[in-house]
Formats: structure tokens, sequence, C-alpha cells
């Protein structure tokens, strides 16, 4: 689920940007969109165009979507969940926090070791912090791939009106099969709002989408 991409980031500038964490918040986002939230890059927001945030995301040399701070309280984690778009992750701070692939059950511990990592959001997983300190990461979205081939346009929506019901639901049951198809490159132009996602498909995969219908999710070609 990690895989090691590049390294040697400096553990001094990664305990400068610890130290700058003045206030505790579940998610700090870093950057702003330059135009599609998605599809491309992000740029740094003014307030840290001197800090050592953008020395850090600065490391990672690759394009990069939306950026943030990511705290993890003690004895906290995440319900099970995947994402469309994969991640690249930094760890800044914690002590016996990890990150677990619930698909195979490995547990996979987060160091502040200088690393930048990639991670396969599409499994289904969760982060939990055992430990006594505040685990901060630093998340970057990598921006979602186009389709060059003949496609045609797909909504899924929610048959509930619970909304909680259906972000869990949509994370764990269609989530694996868009971040799959992303990868495919057979996504295009994805949108979403509170009740439904639109994208263009790549026509070879009209079964495969069409496979994720059921009493909670619609698909309409």
């Amino acid at each position: 689920m990690l895989t090691h991409i590049c390294s040697n980031v400096n553990l001094d500038l990664i305990q400068s940007a610890k130290n700058s964490i003045f206030v505790e918040e579940f998610r700090s986002t870093l950057n702003e969109p330059t135009g599609d939230f998605f599809y491309d890059e992000w740029t740094i927001k003014p307030e840290y165009k001197n800090s050592p945030w953008k020395e850090l995301l600065d490391t990672l040399p690759f394009p990069k979507g939306e950026a943030r701070i990511i705290q993890l309280k003690p004895g906290t984690c995440y319900t099970s969940h995947s994402d469309i778009d994969d991640r690249y992750h930094l760890n800044i701070s914690g002590t016996n926090s990890y990150l677990i692939d619930l698909d195979t059950q490995d547990m996979h511990k987060l160091e502040t070791d200088g690393n930048w990592y990639e991670m396969d959001a599409g499994k289904l997983h969760t982060a939990v912090n055992f430990g006594r300190e505040v685990r901060n990461q630093l998340v970057v979205r990598k921006l979602l791939n186009r389709t060059k081939n003949k496609s045609v346009k797909v909504e899924i929506k929610t048959t509930t009106d619970n909304a909680d019901l259906a972000r869990y639901e949509f994370d764990n049951q269609i989530s694996p099969v868009l971040n799959l198809l992303n990868k495919k490159c057979a996504l295009d132009n994805f949108k979403h709002n509170s009740h439904s996602v639109s994208f263009d498909l790549d026509e070879g995969y009209i079964d495969t989408i069409k496979s994720v219908s059921n009493n909670l999710f619609k698909v309409i070609l």
C-alpha cells in the first residue's frame, strides 16, 4: 500500500515544520487550486510561501494536487474507506501510528524518516494512532489522469437521504473501482456533489461501471 519514492528530506526541516503548527486542527490545507480541483496542479497559499511547509512540498518532484497537514489524535482511528485519487505521504510526527491495509490486514508503521511515500488509496484502509503524541502527516493528492479514448457520460447517484451512510458506502464500494479506472486512464472530467458523481468513461469499461449499481447507488449512462 505504501511505496518509497524519494528520500533525503532534511529532518531539521521537518522539525521546523512541526514547530510551526500552533493550532491543532484535523486538516489544514497548504495550497489552493489553479483550475480543476482534481486535474490541475495546485499552488502554495500566500501565507505559506516563506514557511518550512513550502520547502517540504518543493522536495516532492511531481505535480501536486491538494496538500494538507492531517492530524490524528492519540487513541483514535478513521473509519474504513478508499479514495479515487492516490496520495503522497510524508510523516511529520507521531509514535506508534500506522496505516492499515484492510484488504490484506497489513500494518504499515509511520516513522519520521525523511522519506516520501506513494500510497495506493484504492485499497480499503484506515489509519490509527496508538501513541500519546498527535500524529501529523503531510498528505498530497495525486492529480487524476485523463483519457484519450472514446468515452460516454456516466452519473452515479445515491438512493438514500442519509448522507453519512451514502458517504461511507461510496468510499467502501465505489471508490475502489473508480481508483482502478483512473489508474487505467479510463476516466475523465470527474465531478462530485453531495448526492452524485459524474465523469466521462472509456467505452471499454461500461460493464465494469454497471457492476457497481445496487440498492444504494444507481448508475446512469
